[in-house]
């Protein structure tokens, strides 16, 4: 006589056995992926930037520095998050996170980069106020960025002689002297037209006296002689005439 209790029991073992290989041969994919590590996330971070995508770079970066601030690899995230964000043109954010390193790391090896960062993030952030000079029309225009990021320059080659970053910071630094000579030479022109002659001449002056190796040397000096013979102050005016005689014999403002 068959025993049904045994078959059925021995049907459960082999129901059991097939079910435990199943969900064996399935598991892994229901496991949940491990979490990338900080320099696996850093890794992402890196493409993004090396693919153009400095948005998404400076998500991930953001998200990187606030997770791990005293981490391995901090300064650098931190180093990288200040190029994203002068690639989007975030300037507020990038001088915010220049100023916070500055502060933080000053004697950080990579500290004349932050210098050079923070000079041309200025000076970008100003380049549009004077991409056309001959409009301007208002005697207080700020070139209050421009001037900053002259003087981060002038830092950064006083402290770090030797930095690879010199040669650049001279060559921009001839850069901003030439534009803020030619807006002063504007602002002048301004007032002269306006009779302002007192105001006009301190423009031309100021050129002539910080601006000496810039372009607009003469002109400042025309300005001088045209407003102080307008306002007949003739000492004044014979002096730079002198000065303009010496300098630019040819001159039309030469008497």
């Amino acid at each position: 006589m068959i025993n049904n209790r045994k078959i059925f029991r021995n049907y459960g073992l082999i129901m059991a056995s097939y079910l435990t290989v199943v969900g064996c041969s399935t598991a892994p994919d229901n496991v949940p992926e491990a979490p990338l590590g900080a320099e696996d996330v850093y890794q992402q971070a890196k493409n993004q930037i090396a693919t153009g995508n400095f948005t998404r770079a400076t998500e991930i970066l953001s998200d990187l520095d606030s997770r791990y601030p005293f981490g391995p690899l901090s300064h650098q995230i931190q180093l990288d998050l200040i190029y994203a964000y002068y690639k989007i043109e975030n300037s507020d954010q990038a001088l915010a996170r220049i100023d916070r390193f500055l502060k933080l790391n000053p004697d950080h090896a990579d500290i004349d980069y932050v210098y050079y960062m923070r000079g041309i993030t200025n000076m970008d952030s100003d380049s549009n106020m004077l991409q056309e000079l001959a409009g301007v029309d208002r005697s207080d225009r700020d070139t209050l960025k421009y001037r900053q990021a002259f003087d981060d320059f002038k830092t950064l080659l006083r402290r770090y002689p030797d930095s690879k970053y010199v040669t650049d910071a001279n060559k921009r630094m001839d850069y901003i002297r030439d534009r803020l000579a030619r807006y002063e030479i504007s602002v002048a022109q301004y007032y002269m037209k306006r009779n302002a002659y007192v105001a006009a001449a301190n423009r031309g002056q100021y050129v002539v006296e910080y601006f000496s190796n810039s372009p607009y040397l003469q002109q400042g000096l025309e300005i001088m002689v045209e407003c102080y013979r307008k306002l007949g102050m003739e000492e004044l005016r014979d002096n730079a005439i002198l000065t303009l005689k010496l300098n630019y014999p040819d001159s039309d403002y030469i008497d």
